[in-house]
């Protein structure tokens, strides 16, 4: 059986999303809880990488760095604006 995917929220998630995805038994992390806020693009995606986790972000500037890194376990991205809770559902 595969294993469900794991979520790392980036800082311009809304803290929202990853309540509602905790609601729908999402394993989901946070800049916030990882204390990395205002870290660089490089280390959102090195910290994703060692947790084993795919990076949800709302940051087009993100998407450059992650084309650089083929070693990523997912980049998902949503435009600034998506409701949440479409983005919960969507997730």
């Amino acid at each position: 059986m595969a294993s469900a995917i794991k979520l790392y929220l980036d800082e311009h998630v809304d803290p929202d999303v990853a309540k509602g995805l905790r609601r729908h038994n999402v394993d989901v992390l946070t800049t916030q809880e990882a204390r990395k806020l205002e870290a660089d693009d490089d280390e959102q995606l090195a910290l994703a990488i060692s947790e084993g986790r795919a990076i949800f972000t709302q940051d087009a500037n993100f998407l450059r760095t992650a084309s650089t890194n083929t070693t990523h376990l997912g980049i998902i991205y949503a435009p600034q604006r998506t409701p949440v809770g479409r983005l919960i559902e969507d997730l």
